[in-house]
């Protein structure tokens, strides 16, 4: 077999990953992107181990710890999609720019802030009630 033919699959596995990191927006499908890359690095590695008939088979050897980072990575990086899903509510990396810390000086405007008219609306009877409290502990000599 010639080192052309999976030389070449793993190049078009290369750059179908770069297209996904490059082009997608949602984390998973990132993560999903960068896997295919790794792959292909493990075709080349594996490839070029044959070609070279490495007695000792370095190249799969490297490949095998090649595949032990991936799970970690995907292992951490799924935890991480997940725990900014349950917050967000999306897994969008372009939204992921607002969980960025920004300076106290910096301040959103008002148009960001999300109103909510169930928050600031008080019962009658519990807005009262403090207040007339108070007005009967100023009336008691």
């Amino acid at each position: 077999m010639h080192l052309a033919y999976p030389a070449v699959l793993a190049v078009l596995l290369f750059c179908t990953g770069l297209y996904g990191v490059l082009a997608r927006r949602n984390a998973i499908l990132v993560l999903m992107s960068v896997e295919l890359m790794l792959n292909a690095v493990n075709l080349n590695l594996v490839a070029f181990d044959v070609w070279l008939r490495d007695a000792l088979h370095s190249g799969q050897a490297l490949t095998l710890f090649t595949i032990a980072i991936a799970a970690a990575e995907i292992g951490i990086g799924l935890a991480i999609v997940l725990a900014v899903y349950r917050n967000r509510g999306s897994s969008d990396v372009d939204r992921l720019r607002d969980t960025a810390e920004t300076d106290e000086a910096e301040e959103l405007p008002d148009d960001d802030r999300d109103t909510d008219d169930r928050d600031t609306e008080v019962p009658e009877d519990q807005a009262t009630a403090p207040a007339g409290k108070a007005k009967k502990a100023e009336a008691t000599p």
